[in-house]
This record gives C-alpha cells, sequence and structure tokens, in this order.
C-alpha cells in the first residue's frame, strides 16, 4: 500500500528531511537536453505566474520510502527509490539561484536559500544535507551546496550548475528587478510533483528493481488515478470497488493512458500523449464536489468499456460494425481511435445508429486505402484524423458527416479517376507501410467471396515481373516497346505497379522464374487473385495494365468515393517531382524512369513536363545509360549552357563516353525516401523482438537468403553474422514477406537508444542506414558517418557516392563471397560495434 498526493519542492524540502538517493541507483546522468527542456518550461511557467500565480506545471513523480534510520525527534529520512535525477537537478537549480541572488541581490539570499531549502542546519553532518546523492556524485554535490571553488566541474553534476548560472545570468535583465525573483518562486511554488510513499518495511531494492528493471514506471494513469482518489475522501472506497476497478481489470495499463488521451482529444486535438496527466488535472481541477468527481469516474468507465471494444473487436456484437473495426484496427492508424471512440459513444447515447456507425468506418477505411493507392498515405494523416471529431458537422448523420469531412480541403481523398490513373502508374510497392499494402491485397481477394478463407500469415506480395528481370524477361518487355522507348525506363514505370503485384504462398520459389513456370504455381495457389494472370499467354505491359484497370474497376466498387465536392488535386504528382528534385543532393543524378515510377507516370511526360516547366535541379535528370538527353532543353531560352559541365562541377563523374557514374544515381526507392513518400521510415523497419506466432525468422532468413542468392552468399552472410556476434553485437530480424537481418550495436534500452550500422536482405542488399544513423549518438556526427561511408568504398566493388550519405544505400551481397573482403568489412563493424558501445566520455576523448 502507497500514499500518493501532490506536492510543490517547497513542501518536500522545508522542514527537518533527508532524502537518501540509494546505492544501487545510477549516478546522475541528465544531459543538456534535459536540462534546456526543465529550463524552458520554469521560464514559461514565470512568465504564466504573471497573470496567474497560481498557475502550475507538472514534472514528474517521486517515489519514496522512509528510512530505517528514522528517529522520533530527528531527521525524517526518506530513501529516494524513483526520481533521483529530477530531484537532484533541481537541488542543483536552487544552489545556482542561491549563488546569484547573492551576488547580485544581497548576502541575505544566502541564508535563506541554503538554510530552507538544501540543508537542516544546526544538524549532524551525517543529517546536514536535506538530499544526499549517490557516494559517486557526493564530492560534486557538496562542492555546489557549499559553494566551494570546486563546484561547476566536468562533472555531470558540475555542468548542471554551470548550465543553470549561465541561464541565469543571461536571464537577468537589469531592467527588470523581479526577473530572477519569478524563476525562483517558480522552482519553489510552480513545479508540480506527485509524491508517492512507500510503507514503512517495504523492501525498497524490489520497488526499485521493479520500477526501473522491468520497466513498470509509474503511469499517467497511475498518476490520474491518485489524483482522483485523493479527491474522493469519503466515496473512494466505494467508486474504486464498483466503477475503477473493473476498468482497471478491462484495460492494459497503457490502453488506461489511451483512453485518458482519447477523452482530451475529443476537446483539442492538440494533445499531446505525453501531457494527459497534466491535461486531465487541468480540466478536473475545476470541478468541486465529491459528486463530480465520481462522475467523471463513471464516464471514464463508460469509455473503458467502448475502447476495449475497439482494441477487440470479436466482442462488437453488430456483424458489419465488427468488420469494420477489425479492419481499422490492423491497418494500424492509433489516431483513428478518437473517432471510433466518439462514433461508439454517439450509439451508446442514441444519436446514431450501428449501421450509420459502420457506414462511417467504411468511409474511413476507403479514405486510408484511396490515399495509399495514390501514393499520398502519410501526408498530414495525424492531423486530418485528430480533428475530426471536432470539426465535422453536428447537423448531418455520423457518416455522412464523416464523408463530408474527409471529401474537403486537401485530404487527398482519391475520386474514382485519380484512382484509376493511379493503379495503372503509381509505384504501389513503394508507398504506404508494407502490412498495409498487403492488406489491400488481401481484402481485394477477399471481395471475390472465395470459399476458402485468405490465411495472411502464410502469403507475401509478388511481383510478377520480377525485381530482378532475367533475359527471357527482358525479352519478352522488349517486345512491347516502340523504337524510342528505353527498356530500363520501361520496366521500372511498371514493376512496382498494382497490376503487377499479388499474393502467393510460394514468392521464394517463385523469384525469377519464367512467366511460363510462374503460371503453374500461381494456378495451384487456390488464390483468386492469380486466375486471371495464370490465363494469360505472355506478362508485359498489356497484360500488366489491363489487370491494373480490372483492379481498379473492383477498386472504385468496394470503397465509396468521397463527395462531388470533393477537389481534384492535378499538380500533385508534378508538386512531389519537385519535391523530391529539390531534394537531390548535389554530386547525383537521376533518370526520366526513376522519376515516372515514383509519381506514376512514364519517363516521356516527365521529359515534356520538365522541358517547359521550370523545376529545381532538372539538369540532374539524365537518361538511364547516364547521358544527358540528346533533346534536353533549358525551360529558360536564353540558357544555352552545357548541363554535363554543370554536373561535373557539381561532382558527377563522367566517363569517356559521356556516361555519368552509375554509383551516383539516386534510384527510385532513394527518391522516395528523400520526398518522404514511403512511411516505412527507420523506427517503423526495426524488427520485432518478440515475433508473432511460432515463426522463427532466423531461420526464414537463412532459408530465403539461400534460395534467392545460393549456398556460397548464404554461408558468407552467415559468416558475416558469426563475426558480428561475437564482438559483442546481437541480430534481430523482420517479420515482413522479405525477411530482413538486423546488426543491432545497441538495444532500445540503452540510454542512448538502439543503433544498427546497417541491415542484410535476402534479396541481395546490404544495406548501410546512414538515413537512420543521423539521429543516433555518436553517429549523428556526420564526420563519422562519412568516415564509415570510406571505410565501406575500401571494399572491392563498393562505391556508394558521398550523395546518399542521408539515405540508406547499399552494395551487393556478392562483394561477400571474397574473404578477404569480409576480413575488412570485419574491421569496419568492429570500428562501429566500439563507437556506438564506447561510454559517453569515451567518445570525446
Amino acid at each position: 500500500m502507497v500514499a500518493a498526493h501532490e506536492t510543490i519542492l517547497r513542501e518536500l524540502l522545508e522542514g527537518a528531511k533527508q532524502y537518501q538517493v540509494p546505492l544501487y541507483q545510477r549516478t546522475y546522468s541528465w544531459s543538456k537536453a534535459q536540462l534546456t527542456r526543465l529550463w524552458d518550461d520554469i521560464r514559461k511557467l514565470a512568465d504564466d505566474q504573471i497573470d496567474d500565480p497560481k498557475a502550475t506545471h507538472f514534472i514528474g513523480s517521486l517515489v519514496l520510502a522512509p528510512s530505517p534510520n528514522i528517529g522520533p525527534a530527528g531527521v525524517a529520512e526518506y530513501l529516494v527509490v524513483d526520481g533521483q535525477q529530477r530531484l537532484t537537478t533541481l537541488t542543483i537549480l536552487l544552489c545556482a539561484i542561491r549563488d546569484h541572488r547573492t551576488k547580485h541581490d544581497g548576502p541575505e539570499h544566502h541564508d535563506r536559500i541554503h538554510m530552507q531549502y538544501l540543508v537542516n542546519p544546526f544538524r549532524a553532518e551525517s543529517q546536514r544535507l536535506k538530499l544526499v546523492p549517490t557516494q559517486a556524485n557526493r564530492a560534486a554535490y557538496l562542492a555546489c551546496v557549499d559553494s566551494t571553488p570546486q563546484a561547476g566541474g566536468a562533472d555531470p553534476i558540475g555542468e548542471a550548475y554551470r548550465f543553470f548560472g549561465a541561464q541565469l545570468a543571461a536571464a537577468d535583465d537589469p531592467d527588470d528587478p523581479l526577473d530572477i525573483e519569478r524563476i525562483e518562486n517558480a522552482v519553489i511554488s510552480g513545479l508540480a510533483l506527485v509524491s508517492v510513499t512507500a510503507q514503512a518495511g517495504d523492501n525498497v531494492y524490489r520497488i526499485f528493481e521493479s520500477l526501473n528493471n522491468t520497466g513498470l514506471r509509474l503511469s499517467q494513469a497511475d498518476l490520474l488515478r491518485n489524483y482522483l482518489f485523493m479527491r474522493l475522501p469519503t466515496r473512494g472506497e466505494t467508486v474504486y470497488q464498483t466503477l475503477w476497478l473493473p476498468l482497471q481489470e478491462h484495460l492494459e495499463p497503457d490502453d488506461l493512458v489511451l483512453l485518458f488521451w482519447l477523452d482530451l482529444v475529443h476537446r483539442d486535438p492538440r494533445v499531446k500523449q505525453t501531457d494527459v496527466y497534466a491535461a486531465q488535472q487541468a480540466r478536473l481541477n475545476r470541478l468541486r464536489s465529491e459528486e463530480e468527481i465520481e462522475a467523471e469516474v463513471r464516464r471514464f468507465s463508460q469509455l473503458g468499456a467502448l475502447l476495449r471494444v475497439i482494441l477487440h473487436p470479436s466482442q462488437e456484437k453488430h456483424p458489419a460494425v465488427r468488420q469494420r473495426l477489425e479492419r481499422l484496427r490492423v491497418w494500424g492508424t492509433t489516431t483513428v481511435y478518437p473517432l471510433l471512440l466518439h462514433l461508439l459513444d454517439r450509439r451508446e447515447r442514441g444519436t446514431a445508429t450501428s449501421e450509420q456507425v459502420a457506414s462511417a468506418m467504411r468511409y474511413v477505411e476507403s479514405f486510408f486505402v484511396r490515399r495509399l493507392l495514390i501514393g499520398r498515405a502519410t501526408a498530414n494523416i495525424n492531423r486530418i484524423l485528430l480533428g475530426i471529431v471536432t470539426e465535422m458537422s453536428q447537423e448531418l448523420p455520423v457518416d455522412d458527416a464523416v464523408r463530408a469531412y474527409l471529401s474537403t480541403g486537401r485530404k487527398h481523398y482519391a475520386s474514382d479517376a485519380s484512382v484509376r490513373a493511379a493503379v495503372r502508374s503509381i509505384p504501389f510497392y513503394l508507398n504506404g507501410r508494407a502490412h498495409q499494402r498487403k492488406l489491400i491485397l488481401q481484402w481485394l481477394e477477399e471481395s471475390f467471396g472465395s470459399k476458402e478463407p485468405v490465411k495472411p500469415d502464410s502469403l507475401t506480395i509478388e511481383h510478377v515481373l520480377p525485381q530482378t528481370p532475367t533475359p527471357e524477361w527482358r525479352q519478352m518487355l522488349a517486345a512491347d516497346l516502340g523504337p524510342d522507348e528505353n527498356f530500363v525506363e520501361a520496366y521500372e514505370a511498371l514493376v512496382h505497379t498494382l497490376g503487377n503485384l499479388t499474393l502467393t504462398g510460394y514468392n521464394s520459389e517463385l523469384g525469377n522464374k519464367s512467366f511460363v513456370l510462374k503460371r503453374v504455381d500461381l494456378e495451384r495457389s487456390g488464390i483468386k487473385l492469380n486466375q486471371e494472370i495464370a490465363r494469360q499467354e505472355r506478362w508485359g505491359r498489356n497484360e500488366i495494365h489491363a489487370r491494373a484497370d480490372a483492379l481498379a474497376e473492383r477498386i472504385v466498387t468496394l470503397w465509396p468515393s468521397p463527395t462531388e465536392q470533393a477537389p481534384e488535386q492535378l499538380d500533385a504528382l508534378w508538386g512531389l517531382m519537385n519535391k523530391a528534385l529539390a531534394e537531390l543532393p548535389a554530386g547525383s543524378w537521376t533518370t526520366y524512369g526513376d522519376i515516372a515510377a515514383l509519381i506514376g507516370t512514364a519517363p516521356l511526360p516527365v521529359g515534356t513536363r520538365l522541358a517547359r516547366h521550370p523545376a529545381p535541379n532538372a539538369h540532374r535528370v539524365l537518361q538511364a545509360d547516364g547521358l544527358v538527353a540528346a533533346n534536353f532543353r533549358w525551360p529558360d531560352p536564353s540558357r544555352a549552357d552545357d548541363p554535363r559541365e554543370l554536373l561535373s562541377a557539381e561532382g558527377v563523374k563522367f566517363d569517356e563516353h559521356g556516361r555519368a557514374d552509375q554509383a551516383q544515381r539516386i534510384g527510385t526507392e532513394e527518391l522516395a525516401q528523400l520526398a518522404g513518400v514511403t512511411p516505412e521510415d527507420l523506427p517503423e523497419r526495426l524488427p520485432r523482438q518478440r515475433p508473432a506466432g511460432n515463426v522463427d525468422y532466423a531461420a526464414r532468413f537463412i532459408e530465403q537468403l539461400t534460395a534467392l542468392q545460393g549456398p556460397t552468399i548464404a554461408t558468407a552472410v552467415h559468416v558475416v553474422l558469426d563475426a558480428w556476434t561475437t564482438m559483442g553485437g546481437t541480430l534481430l530480424y523482420g517479420s515482413a514477406g522479405e525477411t530482413s537481418c538486423f546488426l543491432m550495436a545497441r538495444g532500445k534500452d540503452h540510454e542512448l537508444g538502439n543503433i544498427w550500422p546497417a541491415a542484410i536482405y535476402p534479396s541481395g542488399k546490404f544495406e548501410v542506414v546512414f538515413q537512420h544513423l543521423s539521429v543516433r549518438a555518436p553517429f549523428d556526427d556526420a564526420t563519422l558517418r562519412e568516415e564509415l561511408r570510406q571505410r565501406l568504398n575500401q571494399l572491392p566493388d563498393v562505391d556508394i557516392a558521398a550523395a546518399k550519405i542521408t539515405l540508406r544505400p547499399g552494395f551487393p551481397l556478392t562483394v561477400l563471397a571474397d574473404a578477404e573482403a569480409r576480413e575488412a568489412l570485419f574491421d569496419h563493424l568492429r570500428w562501429f560495434y566500439d563507437l556506438a558501445t564506447a561510454p559517453t566520455l569515451d567518445r570525446h576523448i
């Protein structure tokens, strides 16, 4: 049993008290970023208190336990179980305020602050300090408390003291004599904490272990519960047993936090999940009686029952509502939850029927599907969804109101015409999240009404025209091309489109097989999507386009369109092209076909557009062979300079035949990264640490690798993985159709976060994740990323262009077949691993 109450720093520190940080706690480790956030919050609070002296800012919790040394007439002693970093920082800040005010406002401030908040005057030395840090921090902390010349050393405590001293000096306006006083008052009286005190005799180490080692920290839901029942002094026991306990039993702790956030978003879409407790507390502070607080707990309990249905759709009784809930849940966009909770609440209150609720959800599903099909899956999606409850019409039936809201403005709810055009041309396989692409194909398959249910876990997305075309496939597609068409550009305009994709359980077996052999496997798959493909005699451009048209008609029938008033985004594709070109780095180039595949058109319209309309970096667009197009024209007729000379000046290398270096080419996938088209950014591409079901992803990775690359390459990769784990790294595997392997140097629990230098794909790529490394210490230092690039370029046949330092380039796994190349790679990986795992101080030595 614990006692919890909200408090301020003054109440914590006044009186004869001592807070002892146990030896098992980590040493002080707040960084400048954390100090800066705290200081910014304090400055804002000090300004807010000018107009509202009672304003507060919640900064977290403090978990305490009575010390075994408590004496009846002595200092009340507590062990700091959790929150010592925060409490230590605040007392260091008080030291800095004391010293600043003593120097600038008079000596009387020294004893006032010192004796009231930092020490217990006239007590024995063992009880003198109000906060006793760990032994490792004690000398540096004492120097700050006692204002000795050693205060402000190079250690973290000294850095914090110097930081606050500098901030106070900068904030001290000679024309405003009260500015530092306001900051002191904000710190002492405005920073709110929840103090949680365990019972005497509790095993303090066990409490600390459960809070820190297993990650069970006091959540915002715990804080809100403690606050609510603090406000129920007479009704608390009854309300807890009848309302709160059932709610807590039906929802996981994280889901409780989600519930309280969803409740806030219905009023203000801008509320962040990290601010749930503070925002709910500010709202509930306006309530005065126990009856009002009890009514809020009852409302939370009712909403919690609805959230449970959203999270577990099988509990929904209405079949149409259940189906839509299941689909929206697996789609994986949690920002739709506020709308779902609102719809179910409307039904509960009798202002919407189940049929209207299901219809509204169908419009949301269609909104998601159609946006992905036109390559706009993530554009402003969170803002749109979080604003829907507060912005949609309250006069219309809920389904009409949802459709009308999604159809107006620049929300990219694609019309039927846009869908038909996009399915033919947009690189579907490069857009959206991998599981969402698979879901659309799965739902299309289900729409055929097959007697055999689709088993998604066993299926992957298959490119019928393969991603690595063999001579036989090249010959088939070449037969469809006109005299002025380039094979590479035509191929890239088709390979990732929806018309060329299907579902199969034979992905690794199909691989680069000829179409004649693929037809047999597709026919026996039992999947309706594959039957029409299997009936074809060949598989070229005409067949891919015909299938795309057929799928488009099924799509516009299955997923309803926006209202007729929805504006067409006629310039969206050219805007996407311009965005990608604007991000194209100097020293790189791309092709008309790469751009066409990105935006969903053909190379010829791209060339025509660039010749007639100004676009950023248009001179960096070349033919697939690296030559400047013979009919290249500047949009400005007064320009006559040679684009090759300009490219050379920017760093592009040309051979004796005038062809640009292919290593410097930015392909379609890299263009997508630059333009932000592909929302599978690095955190989402991380593998799951606990694979779903009983799938052995490590074994599946080796199986796919061997099938696609052969035993020689598979063995070489296995040697690399063994070397990585021997040096201390770990391996994590992706759970997508193609099982990737990540070389992890640090896990997600590391204080600096996870980090990995590369991912290996069975399709043949050793991918170097510069894009990920740019936000992970110490490789957020550009010089280290550049050194990694140069090191890897020492390997034979590896040439990663400097322009790709912000992307995820790579090299073929065939490089690893060379024993000397592997040995050199081991050295580079060891260099990376040592830097990534070195103590913070060592990285700067």
